[in-house]
């Protein structure tokens, strides 16, 4: 195992002017023991014990904090997700998928019956196509819908960053969906929803929206999605499956510590694509 630690880190905070007791631990230090524990699979404990294991051979003589600290300081900590802007206009592929979150095993559940509902967290995913990095995330309940979210995940770009376009399935063919897409001047690739019907187009979007309709009655859905290049979709899926080996649940119990969990998850997904990704060939 090769491990990179930047020893220009600011591991303390900085001081404040605040009245109170002041933070020791800066941010970058807290994500630090937090991405070791996730990627791993450790418990708090265990994470601090192999992070000042391995600050030791690093030959750093930084305070390593208690694993009540990382507890109380991931409920609101403020996860930096590092990625590449992409200056050729961003192709953003939208999707979401479950976590697990609390509830029996299935296995239980199917030969003993469950003690109480599984609960799950939906994770919602925006990605480059390009580069892969996740650029956009939101964790909600289960029972918020995809298109709900894309207007939050759209506006994670920053206003200076084009976006040309954004895929994603039927799930988002709504109103609100395209309005927020048209709002960004991008163009929607998603496909029309089951016996859809002509939009009135005084809303934004709706053109776009009508003219893949008017296409799919004429070419047929597989012509279509072949023609506007929709199967690239696929990718997010893969980031999806990727999202899933790093824990196929959440561990922490209060929501906003779910939510830094699952960044932190997305902040490593985003640093392995950096160091590097292998580039596939269509054999003849």
């Amino acid at each position: 195992m090769l491990l990179w630690i930047d020893k220009d880190m600011d591991w303390l905070a900085p001081g404040s002017s605040k009245r109170g007791r002041a933070e020791k631990f800066s941010d970058a230090a807290i994500q630090f023991c937090l991405m070791v524990k996730n990627l791993f699979g450790l418990a708090l404990r265990q994470a601090t014990g192999m992070v000042a294991s391995l600050l030791k051979l690093s030959g750093l003589n930084w305070p390593m904090p208690d694993y009540s600290t990382l507890c109380r300081r991931q409920q609101r900590l403020q996860v930096c997700i590092s990625y590449r802007p992409n200056p050729n206009g961003l192709h953003l592929l939208v999707d979401s998928t479950g976590v697990k979150m609390l509830g029996e095993g299935e296995w239980k559940t199917k030969k003993h019956g469950a003690e109480y509902r599984r609960q799950w967290r939906k994770v919602h995913l925006g990605i480059d196509a390009d580069t892969l990095e996740i650029r956009a995330i939101e964790v909600t309940s289960n029972r918020v819908g995809d298109a709900q979210v894309l207007p939050d995940l759209l506006n994670q770009i920053p206003r200076d960053e084009r976006i040309d376009l954004v895929s994603g399935d039927g799930a988002y063919d709504t109103k609100n969906g395209h309005a927020a897409i048209a709002e960004r001047d991008a163009e929607a690739i998603i496909p029309v929803r089951k016996n859809g019907k002509l939009w009135k187009e005084n809303t934004p979007g709706a053109s776009v929206r009508n003219e893949t309709l008017r296409a799919t009655e004429r070419l047929g859905r597989t012509i279509w999605k072949k023609w506007s290049g929709y199967h690239r979709r696929s990718l997010v899926e893969t980031k999806m499956r990727c999202f899933k080996l790093l824990g196929e649940r959440v561990n922490a119990r209060i929501f906003n510590s779910q939510v830094a969990e699952l960044q932190i998850r997305a902040a490593l997904l985003n640093r392995f694509t950096l160091l590097g990704t292998p580039i596939t060939v269509a054999t003849p």
